[in-house]
């Protein structure tokens, strides 16, 4: 991955200070670039790299920083960069795999402002914003919601009411999305395209909205994860084709290999209960109860209708504990 200093934002896309009611350019001082090392054995490492590289945004003035989680899963090693170009250490603090928010401490004496945390359910489409990236306005993109609607992710993720923006920040991961007050109301998570099929697409962002990192966020300071039952994985790759939910990967030792499912099958039902959406077949599976539960569906598969049973995880069981400094 390229180094946050090879590139900016186009001039025309760039915040412009005079535009907004605070003080644009000290506000985006609180943001800054992250960079981590995972090894290669790690359960992350094939699917999200052994380097990843992005951005999070100081949210308290002893150095902790809120990123996107899949920056850091697993990290042997993290560096943070500040707004005058230092390197300093770091090290992972807590995760949430249903949010997706992970948070960092920077291990050494940062005096940079913390952005305060704002009220997203407050937003409202059209609403205009700034995409702050690591690196002050060159690096930073104006930008509006056009979209807060139910967002799924085919590694068994899924927001109620996800942020959509547009124009897409090209180096999205982990941005300080900055609302019309001056406070942070949520974090970069991807990029995606929308269009009708066969005709050119715009890109957008997806952004976890910060209020869901509000009732979990002393859990992660102090545990490294929210304080509540973790949901039933399955460790498989879903997506939607035409009203029916494909396997269209597995994960390596995860407990839908480990049943047996293949890819390619289609999941009809969970518990009894049809699916036709992957917002319907996540949530079937969550209903059951808590990690560990056993989740029956029902799987066609060349041309033959047979019952699974997956033993279900805890996702976190698979990967890296944060390394203790």
């Amino acid at each position: 991955m390229s180094s946050l200093n090879d590139w900016k934002v186009p001039a025309a896309l760039q915040p412009k200070p005079e535009n907004y009611d605070f003080d644009l350019e000290h506000t985006l001082t609180s943001v800054v670039g992250l960079r981590s090392i995972i090894r290669e054995d790690a359960f992350s490492a094939q699917t999200l790299g052994t380097e990843r590289a992005g951005n999070g945004v100081v949210i308290r003035r002893d150095g902790v920083v809120l990123t996107i989680g899949y920056l850091i899963t697993e990290a042997e090693n993290i560096w943070v960069t500040l707004d005058d170009n230092r390197a300093m250490p770091g090290h992972v603090l807590g995760y949430d795999h249903e949010s997706g928010f992970g948070l960092v401490q920077v291990l050494a004496h940062v005096d940079l402002p913390a952005l305060p945390l704002g009220d997203s359910g407050a937003t409202v489409v059209g609403e205009r914003v700034v995409l702050g990236g690591a690196g002050g306005l060159q690096r930073s993109l104006a930008a509006r919601i056009v979209a807060k609607q139910e967002y799924c992710g085919y590694w068994e993720y899924a927001l109620d009411e996800a942020i959509f923006t547009s124009p897409a920040h090209p180096n999205w991961g982990g941005t300080a999305v900055v609302g019309h007050t001056g406070a942070l109301i949520g974090i970069g998570s991807l990029q995606l395209q929308q269009g009708k099929e066969g005709s050119p697409g715009s890109s957008l962002n997806m952004v976890v909205p910060i209020d869901l990192l509000k009732p979990i966020l002393d859990d992660l300071m102090t545990i490294g994860r929210p304080n509540r039952p973790a949901r039933p994985w399955l460790g498989l790759y879903a997506i939607e084709v035409e009203n029916r939910i494909v396997v269209a990967g597995l994960a390596e030792r995860g407990p839908a290999k480990i049943a047996k499912v293949r890819t390619g099958d289609v999941l009809l039902a969970v518990g009894g209960a049809g699916v036709s959406s992957l917002s319907g077949f996540l949530r079937k599976v969550w209903a059951l109860g808590m990690a560990g539960v056993e989740v029956p569906l029902l799987v066609y598969r060349d041309g033959d209708t047979l019952e699974i049973k997956v033993k279900s995880a805890d996702r976190r069981s698979f990967l890296r504990g944060p390394k203790v400094h």
